[in-house]
């Protein structure tokens, strides 16, 4: 039962996150996934058989819950400011991740130490957590997470080129990521767990 609980969190939470990106984009004046039906919260369109199923299943049954959503289109040359709209579209999907967990993290100090909102609280836990490894880990710098935009939206144009290099190789730095990478970074997601709730993971 539990395993299905967060597993339906992360697909809603790797949803909204797609969706933020979206949304942004569509602000900046990109049309491209409004266009393509991907502004709904229907997860049947943001599905990814992989991501969105397997890895899920299979990190669950591990003792974790991980996965991922299709990426939303957009066309960085629809946006007036284009290294300006690309940093604001990649940080929309961790931002929108954090707060989620900021909002159900308050739910948590609120709710604490109410024995009768224990189920509440349980499932806030799943979502403040899940939330906030989904922002940490899509900050890693490394394509094709958002953290690889961000950097690149900030870096002199000259590393253009390096930057199209490194996308042909994202697969894999995907699994550089969540087999060597995130061993170092994932003890910060307790702190930040206890920031947003006020207690211990």
């Amino acid at each position: 039962m539990l395993i299905i609980i967060s597993i339906t969190i992360l697909i809603l939470s790797v949803v909204i996150h797609e969706l933020s990106h979206g949304f942004m984009a569509d602000y900046l004046g990109d049309p491209t996934a409004r266009l393509a039906g991907r502004l709904t919260l229907n997860p049947i369109k943001h599905l990814d058989p992989v991501g969105s199923v397997i890895v899920p299943i299979l990190t669950s049954m591990a003792g974790f819950t991980f996965g991922w959503a299709k990426p939303v289109p957009y066309n960085p040359y629809n946006l007036k400011d284009k290294r300006r709209g690309e940093f604001l579209i990649a940080a929309a999907g961790p931002v929108s991740n954090l707060i989620l967990a900021f909002v159900f993290g308050t739910i948590i100090r609120l709710t604490a130490g109410l024995e009768s909102m224990s189920s509440l609280i349980e499932i806030s836990t799943f979502i403040v957590i899940i939330n906030i490894i989904l922002a940490v880990f899509n900050l890693i710098p490394l394509p094709p997470l958002d953290g690889s935009k961000l950097l690149f939206a900030i870096l002199p144009n000259q590393y253009g080129r390096t930057r199209q290099l490194l996308e042909t190789y994202s697969p894999i730095f995907v699994l550089i990521a969540v087999f060597f990478l995130w061993q170092i970074i994932s003890p910060i997601i307790p702190v930040i767990f206890r920031i947003f709730t006020g207690v211990g993971l």
